[in-house]
């Protein structure tokens, strides 16, 4: 028979278990979270053999940061950590097709900071080229990098890929200045007379800008495609 003392003891027991339970919860999701942090300092500071022995403690190759929300292959991106960006690429569970909060992929953000090694090498492990929206030779384009829109053209990239108000790369190397870049698009078969949901078309980009140059190009060109 139970007596009155041991049943008001049951519910102090059951609440301490469940303190317990919770300071145990916390204490990990502390660890968890230390271990998060070490990885991205790894990852910023291209320390391989750190990052190696937090992935095999079973911390993701695709975890993100939470600032920007890119993954832990655009920060080596970034930060040019070499070793450890191919570390991550070759890892079987890496995913190519992650995107930051603002929608890059590696491949889009590889293109944008004109690293031409990290885009072959991207490219290379399977990255897919075109996107719904902007894409990687959006702002390979912008950017200005020949060899970066030649790689991408070479690999079946789009060239009048549609930005989600229709810009097409060769609206963006009109715009950004890129004189290479527009004859490149203009010789691999860009079409000049497509218009952006403003109505606007490369020549009235480059006319915006004051690129008279790319202007006369364009408009020779548009001229040329009317005949």
């Amino acid at each position: 028979m139970q007596t009155s003392l041991s049943s008001a003891l049951i519910p102090g027991r059951f609440y301490l278990r469940c303190l317990v339970c919770l300071l145990l919860c916390l204490s990990s999701a502390c660890a968890f979270a230390d271990d998060h942090d070490d990885l991205i300092f790894a990852v910023r500071f291209d320390q391989v053999n750190k990052v190696n022995d937090l992935v095999k403690r079973g911390l993701s190759v695709n975890a993100t940061e939470s600032t920007r929300g890119e993954t832990l292959l655009m920060i080596a991106l970034r930060e040019k950590s070499k070793k450890v960006f191919h570390y991550l690429l070759d890892h079987k569970d890496i995913k190519l097709e992650a995107r930051a909060a603002n929608g890059d992929t590696i491949l889009m953000l590889a293109s944008y900071l004109d690293n031409l090694p990290f885009v072959k090498a991207v490219i290379e492990h399977g990255a897919e080229i075109n996107q719904v929206g902007w894409c990687a030779l959006h702002y390979a384009a912008a950017g200005g990098n020949k060899n970066i829109v030649a790689l991408l053209l070479e690999n079946s990239a789009y060239i009048d890929a549609e930005s989600p108000n229709k810009t097409t790369p060769l609206m963006m190397a009109a715009r950004s200045g890129k004189h290479l870049i527009v004859n490149l698009l203009l010789e691999e078969g860009a079409d000049p007379s497509l218009k952006n949901d403003l109505g606007l078309t490369a020549l009235d980009f480059a006319i915006e800008v004051e690129q008279r140059e790319i202007a006369a190009v364009l408009k020779e060109r548009m001229q040329a495609v009317k005949k």
